[in-house]
């Protein structure tokens, strides 16, 4: 129980200081704002062998790829934060205070969460002008998936940002590790247009298969046993992620 309410004091804390701040949250949505008005309409010619045959499928294809990609990139890229907290003492202050430190971490990831969330909202919130519909339980479990989807990468990159404690390797190392990632989950295009061993490499991509299961709840299909093979394979991933990075900060902050 210590945890928990520990875990919801540093949730508090960092959500006062994104309200404080929101212009994160703009700044998160700028770009996949700049794909949807730019990218976005080159696609129903080139889903067209798809099924695509109107604007609404075609964002019906893109939009859930793209949250995905706001999902994964931009939890990646949270340890910088972790690092300049570190480097100003604000974790070295509450060293000195009865706060668990596995709280530390789980406060932080859940911000995360929810900044995702609000900007996941404005990006359907602005797509729904050009023709996108989404069933309402339908958008529930795809963001809870997305959630699952954050809170994995989150703690990947918390991990990796106490393994290196420099903002200059981090940002090689995410960079890295981010765009095969994002290639080999066909964000942009559906790897059913990929050869044949680019769809055998995503196959052990678990965000290829969060792509799928978006895809599949955005077109209506909630009950496509891709979903659920997706929300497991996120939630086992971000248990995974969670208890790795959590070690390593209870160790690393004592």
């Amino acid at each position: 129980m210590k945890t928990l309410r520990d875990t919801w004091l540093v949730f508090q804390r960092h959500m006062l200081l994104m309200v404080r701040s929101p212009l994160s949250i703009v700044l998160g949505v700028a770009q996949p704002v700049v794909y949807l008005a730019l990218f976005a309409p080159l696609l129903k010619p080139a889903l067209a062998s798809m099924g695509a045959g109107s604007m609404t499928d075609a964002y019906r294809i893109y939009v859930p790829g793209m949250l995905v990609a706001l999902a994964l990139g931009g939890g990646l890229y949270v340890g910088f934060g972790l690092l300049a907290e570190l480097g100003s003492g604000v974790i070295e202050r509450a060293r000195v205070t009865p706060i668990s430190r596995v709280a530390l971490l789980l406060g932080r990831a859940l911000r995360d969460v929810v900044t995702l969330v609000i900007q996941a909202g404005i990006i359907i919130v602005l797509s729904m002008p050009l023709g996108l519909f989404v069933r309402i339980p339908d958008l529930l479990l795809a963001y809870v998936l997305l959630a699952l989807i954050t809170l994995s990468s989150a703690s990947i990159s918390y991990g990796i940002a106490l393994k290196v404690s420099s903002p200059d390797v981090l940002g090689q190392l995410v960079n890295n590790l981010a765009q095969p990632l994002m290639l080999l989950s066909g964000t942009l295009l559906p790897l059913a247009l990929a050869p044949l061993w680019l769809r055998r490499a995503s196959d052990w991509n678990p965000f290829s298969w969060a792509v799928v299961g978006m895809r599949s709840l955005f077109a209506g299909h909630a009950g496509d046993p891709a979903v659920w093979q997706s929300i497991a394979l996120m939630a086992t991933l971000a248990v995974l992620a969670l208890t790795w990075s959590a070690r390593l900060f209870a160790r690393s902050v004592r």
